[in-house]
């Protein structure tokens, strides 16, 4: 553990609800739901007020509703919250020299080596105040000498609070703490250490580092040294422009806009796909498009926090719609998303539901086992091949080989779905930003 290190965690208190808070504030005082309005809708976030009768995150709302009949519904604008994230990160980073913006509405700030200057307790609690005077938004932090102190000390002085953990008083301030409390510790997890009796932090430090890698692998030896206070992960320097993109180069240049328009969904779908298996949000997508003459234009839109395929792929047909105002011909076309962020989509915001991202989730496992193009959307697949009366030709999977009217071997492709990206048009390439 290092002693000298000073990292600062700050996170909004229940951020949604408090951005619904500053434009209605008759609602203050009373529990309030953002999320769950629907008969299979979740709830995204909730008042303190709502809290005490058990309300929680990703609990259904039909449950919300049973456990705090009284509970106020909001649907929710996942617009406005992103808008009021980007301008906490401005505020951040116009007063800190290192901050990692870890979700929407949380950041860990390093500030090792500038207690030299000012205590970094005074800046932090002076920072806090800026942020609540600025956007009237409640936040608490915690700062310790490392991430995982610091954001266990946020949640504990929650809501609206502050709280510093020296090193000398790192032990002390755990010990005592339910296990749960440690970041990383899941349902199963849990489940599983309760089984041995472990309910405290503290008895979770004292268990042997073998016995904890034996039963839990190295996630169990990664749960010991949090529990003793060690954390070794360092604050990841945040850069705006961090994105995954890709484009695609025409084998012969095209200026079919349905195909193009396919082209872009099924980039988009596998830019999502990377998204979510990344645990990664966007809040801005580019398309780019070249002209035969070699004209290079793009054209980019600020959008909602978001990994769904359809609302982005919606946001790049209308970019292309707008970006395509000559009639000629197209050598090559590219996505990309920036502005990433790590977190989860919240379900019935602004463009989702609980039934569409569950059809996400099923569609990712089975991409995960059967590859990226196992399930791919209608408008992307190509049409199947048919002999020369019009009939299609069936496929049979155990053939590797199908043979034309010439008699000659034609190899199969693993994939009997197959987007245009990677067969008439051209190849594909990915960026990484």
């Amino acid at each position: 553990m290092d002693k000298d290190k000073h990292i600062i965690h700050m996170d909004q208190d229940a951020f949604f609800v408090s951005v619904e808070l500053r434009k209605n504030p008759d609602l203050i005082g009373k529990p309030v739901v953002v999320g769950g309005n629907s008969d299979r809708g979740v709830v995204t976030s909730c008042s303190y007020e709502a809290r005490k009768f058990g309300v929680h995150a990703a609990m259904p709302g039909r449950m919300a509703k049973q456990l705090c009949p009284q509970a106020i519904f909001l649907r929710g604008n996942m617009e406005e919250y992103s808008k009021a994230s980007h301008e906490i990160t401005e505020i951040i980073a116009d007063r800190v020299p290192l901050f990692e913006k870890a979700s929407i509405d949380e950041h860990y700030i390093d500030m090792t080596g500038m207690d030299k200057f000012f205590g970094c307790m005074k800046f932090a609690s002076e920072l806090r105040q800026t942020i609540i005077k600025e956007m009237g938004l409640p936040i608490s932090f915690g700062l310790s000498v490392n991430k995982t102190v610091s954001k266990i000390g946020t949640n504990e002085c929650k809501p609206n609070g502050e709280l510093e953990i020296p090193f000398p008083k790192v032990r002390g301030f755990l010990n005592p703490l339910a296990v749960h409390k440690i970041p990383g510790i899941g349902e199963a997890t849990f489940k599983k250490l309760s089984e041995m009796g472990v309910r405290k932090i503290q008895t979770l430090a004292e268990i042997p580092q073998d016995l904890m890698f034996k039963i839990l692998g190295q996630h169990g030896l990664g749960l010991w040294q949090k529990a003793n206070g060690i954390d070794l992960s360092p604050v990841v320097p945040y850069r705006e422009r961090k994105s995954i993109g890709t484009q695609t180069t025409f084998e012969s240049d095209s200026m079919d806009i349905s195909k193009m328009k396919a082209i872009l969904s099924g980039m988009v779908t596998n830019l999502t796909f990377d998204l979510r298996s990344q645990q990664k949000l966007t809040a801005c997508i580019t398309v780019t498009i070249r002209y035969s003459n070699f004209e290079t234009v793009t054209q980019q839109a600020r959008i909602p926090y978001t990994a769904l395929d359809s609302f982005l792929i919606t946001k790049a047909h209308d970019l292309f719609k707008k970006l395509y105002t000559k009639r000629m011909l197209l050598r090559l076309i590219g996505v990309k998303l920036s502005h990433l962020v790590s977190g989860f989509e919240q379900i019935g915001l602004y463009h989702t539901s609980e039934v569409e991202y569950d059809l996400y989730q099923a569609m990712d496992k089975v991409r995960n086992h059967y590859g990226v193009e196992s399930v791919v959307k209608a408008c992307i697949v190509k049409q199947p091949e048919k002999d020369k009366n019009g009939k299609i030709i069936k496929y049979n999977p155990r053939k590797k080989k199908s043979i034309d009217e010439n008699g000659s071997g034609e190899e199969r492709k693993r994939s009997r779905i197959r987007t245009f990206i990677n067969t008439d048009l051209g190849t594909a390439t990915k960026l990484d930003g």
